[in-house]
């Protein structure tokens, strides 16, 4: 079994949970400052959350990364896009 990577305690990671799970989940974060990432079919859903948070708190949007990486070994290697968008929290 592989070890992961730790992720820091700013950071979410978006999957298949509806976007409200994940704008919940950024408004209880105490840090002032959140990074969230997707890629694939989960940006859809990482921009909708972002736009849910920002529109029920008072946050806005420091940066946006946009890329691509591969997956996958050689004969399924293929490339996935992905996002990174760091909000900060206003007091």
């Amino acid at each position: 079994m592989s070890a992961q990577p730790s992720v820091p305690s700013n950071v979410i990671l978006i999957g298949k949970k509806p976007p409200m799970a994940y704008a919940t989940a950024m408004i209880v974060m105490p840090e002032k400052e959140i990074v969230v990432k997707a890629r694939g079919r989960a940006i859809s859903t990482a921009v909708s959350a972002v736009e849910i948070f920002r529109r029920l708190t008072k946050a806005s949007v420091k940066d946006i990364k946009i890329g691509s990486e591969q997956i996958g070994q050689e004969p399924t290697k293929r490339m996935v896009s992905t996002i990174e968008i760091v909000l900060v929290k206003e007091a």
